[in-house]
């Protein structure tokens, strides 16, 4: 198990849909291992599959707290089947370093998804847990959050980055 590097923006991986995921065999259990260790490192509450190279539908998250107990979600083909509420937060990502904005969400999720067993589970997640899973899933459908920002908000945001890109202080995931 080692870490991996975390992609970040503007890679082409990150802004396409990741494929679905037909079986899991030693190797995809190895990569969840490995996305685990690279998440609860880097320290974040979620990683998707894309976000660490491998573009399949495959996303890990853990919102509780570090001093705490683990409670890992292992989804594979994750997608929303129900959304409700509206909720305002400050939101950053692990491929996008150093950089955070107001984005809104759903309050409230429901999920459905497969295990590593491969059998079919839901998760209702609320607060944190809801927007967490919008956020993996986003990315496995090749949105980051700066495209979930008004468009003055995105081009302001893209620009800071870009700036930070060219004086190379921004992509060391």
């Amino acid at each position: 198990m080692s870490d991996l590097k975390i992609v970040c923006w503007p890679d082409p991986i990150l802004l396409n849909p990741a494929r679905l995921v037909k079986r899991v065999d030693a190797g995809l259990e190895d990569l969840v291992e490995s996305m685990t260790h690279t998440m609860y490192a880097a320290p974040g509450v979620g990683l998707a599959a894309n976000q660490v190279g491998r573009p399949i539908r495959l996303a890990v998250i853990d919102i509780s707290p570090q001093d705490q107990e683990k409670d890992l979600h292992v989804l594979i083909n994750p997608e929303i089947i129900h959304a409700e509420g509206e909720e305002i937060m400050e939101e950053g990502c692990l491929s996008l370093p150093g950089f955070k904005a107001e984005v809104t969400r759903a309050t409230s999720v429901v999920v459905r998804a497969y295990g590593l067993d491969m059998r079919p589970i839901e998760i209702e997640g609320e607060g944190l847990m809801a927007r967490a899973l919008q956020h993996e899933i986003d990315h496995l459908n090749g949105k980051l959050f700066p495209d979930r920002l008004s468009r003055i908000k995105r081009q302001l945001l893209l620009r800071k980055i870009r700036k930070a890109i060219e004086s190379g202080e921004f992509g060391e995931g």
